[in-house]
C-alpha cells in the first residue's frame, strides 16, 4: 500500500495502481448523515450561546395539515382495500385521494428548518414502506426545492 501525506495524492496513487475507489454510501445514508450534520452544527451553536439564524424547530401548520391529510387518506385507502377486497371504484377513488395527498407533501416548498426536517422524515417513512415509488413523487420533490 502506498503511503501519502495528502488525500489527493493517495487517490492518484490508487488510480495509478489500477484500483477504483468506491463508496458504499447510498442516498438514504447521505440523507441520514446530513441530518446529523445539522444537529451537530445546532448543538455547537447552542453550546456557544447563540441560536442559528432563522431556525424554526416546529413544522408549520400547513405542512402538519398536509401530513395529517395524507395519513387520513392512507388509512381510508387501506380500509377500502380490506372492506371490498380491492376490486371496486371506491378503492380506486381512495387510491387517487391518497396519491394526491402524498404528491401535495412531495411538492410542498419547505422553506423553514422545521418544515424541511418534518417533510424529510415523513417522506423517508413513506419510502421505507416502498410507497414513494412514482416518477411524479421525485419530480414533485425536486420542483419543491426550486426558487420560483
Amino acid at each position: 500500500m502506498l503511503r501519502s501525506s495528502g488525500y489527493v495524492t493517495g487517490l492518484i496513487a490508487i488510480k495509478q495502481m489500477g484500483e477504483v475507489a468506491t463508496s458504499r454510501i447510498n442516498r438514504r445514508d447521505l440523507l441520514l448523515h446530513s441530518g446529523s450534520a445539522v444537529v451537530a452544527s445546532s448543538v455547537t451553536a447552542t453550546t456557544l450561546g447563540r441560536e442559528p439564524p432563522g431556525r424554526d424547530h416546529e413544522p408549520s401548520s400547513n405542512l402538519r395539515a398536509l401530513i395529517e391529510a395524507h395519513r387520513a387518506a392512507y388509512a381510508a385507502f387501506g380500509k377500502a382495500l380490506h372492506d371490498i377486497g380491492g376490486g371496486n371504484s371506491s378503492a380506486d377513488t381512495a387510491n387517487r385521494e391518497e396519491e394526491r395527498a402524498l404528491l401535495a407533501i412531495c411538492g410542498y416548498a419547505a422553506v423553514r428548518e422545521g418544515d424541511r426536517l418534518a417533510k424529510a422524515r415523513y417522506l423517508l417513512e413513506i419510502e421505507a414502506r416502498g410507497e414513494l415509488d412514482l416518477a411524479e413523487h421525485m419530480q414533485a420533490v425536486l420542483r419543491s426545492t426550486m426558487w420560483r
